[in-house]
């Protein structure tokens, strides 16, 4: 093969190797913060293990390594489903390959956890029930699009209009992305822990079971009673004070963030 041949094989390489690599990389960018990173995390480690396994000449644990990932190759793709439609639609909206959304800075983060104590204290005086998301590393797009998307600077004031009696977008949940709303009126999938919920409403049904299948910090106020309760990892704290929400805030939050240096608010 002479230069002439060469280089255009080259440069093709060169080629075929960028666009792979970049269209990688915005998959990934894309499942972050999803329950599909976890499980992409998941699967990655059974590959090491198979891989250890084999060289060890481990096969009883080679053969069932083996046998989940035939499992998974089935699995995955149901898994997967709702961030597969999200890729396919902002493949459609030509969206897939814009830039994410920055992270809000310490001093901001502070001020919006005010902002949630101040409205969620108002909202209990009044009686006025609210159920408020706050998105952190779990990606909640698929509810998100089940609601009126707003996007929106954070304010006490917006979150209690939002939340008036027979106004357009009280029934539902307001989510939280990036320190601004996102989206209002969202329904959220309902726990099934009967136990923990005897005698609680949808509110705090669909708050606990947010809180269970993702790692956002759900504030909810009762309208019956005006309790203010937190969800936060499948366990509701209620009966909360000023100080005792905006201490949990801050733990959920901006401690939180401090230690995993990965979180949406």
């Amino acid at each position: 093969m002479g230069i002439k041949e060469v280089i255009p094989y080259f440069l093709t390489t060169l080629l075929d190797i960028a666009i792979v690599s970049f269209v990688i990389y915005k998959l990934l960018v894309l499942i972050r913060g999803s329950r599909a990173e976890s499980l992409l995390k998941g699967v990655v480690i059974l590959l090491l293990a198979n891989a250890l396994a084999k060289a060890l000449g481990l096969n009883t644990v080679s053969w069932l390594l083996k046998q989940s990932m035939t499992f998974l190759a089935v699995a995955l793709p149901i898994v997967f489903q709702p961030e597969l439609r999200r890729a396919l639609e902002q493949l459609g909206r030509g969206s897939l390959f814009k830039t994410t959304l920055t992270e809000t800075d310490e001093k901001q983060l502070r001020h919006n956890i005010e902002i949630l104590t101040g409205a969620a204290l108002k909202l209990s005086e009044q009686k006025i029930g609210a159920l408020i998301v706050v998105e952190k590393n779990t990606g909640l797009n698929e509810y998100i699009e089940t609601g009126i998307r707003i996007d929106a600077e954070l304010s006490a004031e917006l979150l209690i209009n939002i939340f008036i009696p027979k106004s357009p977008l009280h029934d539902g949940a307001v989510i939280i992305r990036n320190g601004r709303i996102a989206a209002a009126a969202c329904f959220l999938p309902l726990s099934h822990n009967d136990f923990s919920l005897k005698n609680l409403g949808t509110r705090h049904r669909a708050g606990l079971g947010l809180s269970e299948e993702t790692d956002a910090v759900v504030l909810i106020v009762s309208e019956e009673t005006g309790v203010i309760s937190l969800a936060v990892e499948g366990k509701l704290y209620r009966y909360l004070s000023r100080e005792e929400l905006q201490r949990k805030l801050t733990e959920n939050l901006l401690f939180y963030r401090e230690s995993a240096k990965k979180w949406r608010f």
